[in-house]
This record gives C-alpha cells, structure tokens and sequence, in this order.
C-alpha cells in the first residue's frame, strides 16, 4: 500500500510542477506545498479506508466460518432431536406397555394369594398323614410358610417361590435315601437312636448299640419291632446312607403293599 502511494504522488507532482514552472515563484511554492499537503492527506485517507475494509473483510469471514460451524451443529442437533424423539416415543410405548401388566400383576396377586393358602394347608395335611422322618424340621418349614404370608415386605414372587421350593424338598424326599441321629419315645423312655429313611417306603430305627430295631408302621401309626436278623443289614443301611460305604442290596424290614399309603 505505501508503495501503491508513493506512485501515485509521483504521478501527480509530474505534472503539477510542469503546470507550476508558468506560476510566479512565490505563488508556486505555496500553492504546490498546498497541494502536496492535500495529495498526501488523501492518499492516507485512503490507507486507512482500505485498512478498514481489509479488517472488515477478515471479520465478515471469520463470521462466515462460525455460521458454517453452528449450522453444521444445528445439523447434527436437528439428528439428535428426532432420535430423542423415536426413544420418547417407544418409551411412551413401553410404558403403556408396563401399565397393563402392572394392572394384570395385581389381579394376578389377588388370586395367587389364596392359592397359596390351599397349598399349604394341603402339605401340611400331607406331612401329617407322612411317615413320621424329620418332624422338626418339617414342622419349621410348614411354620415359616405360614408366617411368610402374613408379611408385607415380601413379594408375592418370593413367597411362591418358597412355597414351591417346599413342595419341591418333600418331592425329593420320596427320592432318596437319609441317615439322621434323633432321640424317640419307646416303652415310656426317651431313647436316642439312628434313623434310616428309605424314600417313603421305609422308616427304621435302631438304637446306638444295635441291640434294638424297629420300623414304622404308617397304616396303625405306630412303631414296631423287627426281628435281631435285621440288626446288621440296617447298621449296613446306615452306613450306605452316610456314604461310609458303597451302595449295596440289602435285607430291611418294609411294610406290606397293601399297608402303606
């Protein structure tokens, strides 16, 4: 630029001091200062109304990369915005969705609960009509079924859960075969013996010297007597129970078909 300016003074004061050489002297040194003087103020001008527009035009295009920038934002908000939207959308689904199953859990839990009355009204009839292994225990698990209904900070998804795990443990029992130490009442006398449970097929008893053995008899309800013959098969039959001793056939004192239940 300054060079642009020089260039153009010179090519103004080449002529000017041609037109001056007809001036008087005097007149011609002020009037040529006057013009020289004036030339240079508007070449400067000039300098800095060009300076202006060149700061101008750098900040219009600063100010055009910005609008590109927030536009391509805006675009990419625009995106993110109708995807918020579909999810909005098949969240609302959902929930309409949770809403009628919420209503059908609630009839559900009304008719569950008495259900689950009868169930454990029926095990505990069952386990009284049972043959008579693990009383306490059995009376345990029938006493928390009981009072896990009665409470309210439990669901009603755990307390069937519960309730079918007991089925599930009596099912078992007919299924296998058990070796417990417990204490029983014969002759009027407490007595502690080992009992061997067979399934459901057999409940025997014998005392910890193997002196004395007896089975229950579940159709009078009462234990009875074996024969002394079967005192060594049944201390074998314990000792298979407790894995002391493989699986082997035995003779074991059971009751008749046609007195069981």
């Amino acid at each position: 630029m300054k060079n642009q300016t020089t260039g153009i003074l010179q090519m103004l004061v080449v002529p000017l001091m041609a037109l001056l050489a007809f001036v008087p002297t005097a007149v011609g040194a002020q009037s040529v200062n006057s013009v020289l003087a004036a030339v240079v103020q508007k070449n400067q001008a000039g300098a800095q109304s060009q300076k202006n527009i060149d700061q101008t035009v750098e900040q219009t295009q600063d100010l055009v990369q910005e609008y590109k920038v927030l536009i391509k934002e805006l675009d990419g908000l625009n995106v993110y915005n109708q995807l918020l939207a579909k999810q909005v959308s098949n969240q609302q689904v959902e929930m309409t969705g949770l809403d009628n199953a919420i209503d059908q859990v609630t009839v559900i839990e009304r008719q569950i609960m008495p259900l689950m009355v009868r169930m454990i009204a029926a095990l505990e009839e069952f386990v009284q009509a049972d043959v008579p292994f693990l009383p306490a225990e059995r009376k345990k698990r029938m006493d928390f079924l009981n009072s896990l209904l009665e409470r309210s900070d439990v669901t009603v998804a755990e307390k069937f859960r519960r309730v079918m795990e007991a089925f599930q443990i009596e099912s078992d029992y007919g299924r296998n075969i058990e070796a417990y130490r417990g204490t029983l009442e014969l002759d009027g006398q407490e007595w502690e013996v080992d009992f061997l449970r067979i399934g459901r097929v057999a409940l025997i008893y014998q005392t910890l010297d193997g002196a004395k053995t007896g089975s229950w008899n579940n159709k009078t309800r009462a234990w009875q007597d074996v024969p002394g013959a079967f005192n060594t098969p049944v201390r074998e039959g314990l000792r298979i129970a407790r894995k002391q001793k493989a699986p082997d056939m035995l003779m074991l004192p059971l009751a008749a078909p046609e007195d069981s239940q």
